[in-house]
């Protein structure tokens, strides 16, 4: 006779899924804040695929990204949708944020390239965004989309975050490093606090 239990697994994760379904887009986001670090994107525009791996890598959170577009105009509304339902799905796993270290912050730099994100789970929306790109697109990717994905990410995540290039010649750097440092920034805030108690604001909710 066998008494043993089943393992019981040390942490059922904060997950989220969010559909968002427009006359533009179709997008599915699945998100675990306590994952591993595992990418599953296909967004059609190649890049922000590459950028969000970058997230799901560097914030060790497990992403799944699922989008159709108007992609025959052009890629705006694609990647807009996906910050506002990826914000959405963070905002959701996040609960009521009792326990959490609420702030984070990153530099990271990528050859001639640094970047510095800092982000507080206010539970209010602000974006400071200063990322002077040295050219308009990389490749067929508009660096002003950029912009776009954080404007979204952060109105329905409410969050508030500043996002600073600091210094870079290569285009692909600049934003390879802002996605790094967000995910970096968000790694940080997202994770229990173990001396705290309640939710980190001293109004009492965020």
């Amino acid at each position: 006779m066998n008494d043993r239990k089943p393992a019981t697994p040390a942490s059922t994760g904060r997950r989220a899924r969010v559909e968002r379904a427009t006359k533009e887009t179709t997008i599915v986001v699945a998100v675990n804040l306590d994952g591993s670090g595992r990418a599953e994107v296909a967004t059609g525009v190649p890049f922000l695929d590459h950028m969000l791996d970058q997230v799901a890598r560097h914030g060790m959170l497990d992403l799944s990204v699922q989008a159709k577009g108007d992609l025959h105009i052009d890629a705006h509304h694609t990647v807009e949708d996906v910050g506002i339902t990826l914000g959405q799905a963070v905002k959701q796993a996040l609960g009521d944020k009792a326990g959490l270290t609420r702030y984070g912050h990153a530099y990271v730099p990528l050859d001639e390239a640094l970047s510095r994100v800092v982000l507080d789970l206010s539970g209010r929306p602000g974006l400071e965004y200063h990322v002077p790109f040295t050219r308009p697109m990389i490749g067929a990717f508009d660096v002003d989309l950029t912009h776009e994905f954080f404007q979204g990410f952060v109105n329905h995540a409410l969050v508030t975050l500043h996002v600073d290039n600091l210094r870079g010649q290569n285009a692909h750097h600049q934003a390879e490093t802002v996605f790094k440092a967000f995910a970096k920034a968000l790694r940080t805030a997202v994770a229990p606090d173990p001396r705290a108690t309640g939710v980190p604001s001293t109004k009492g909710a965020l």
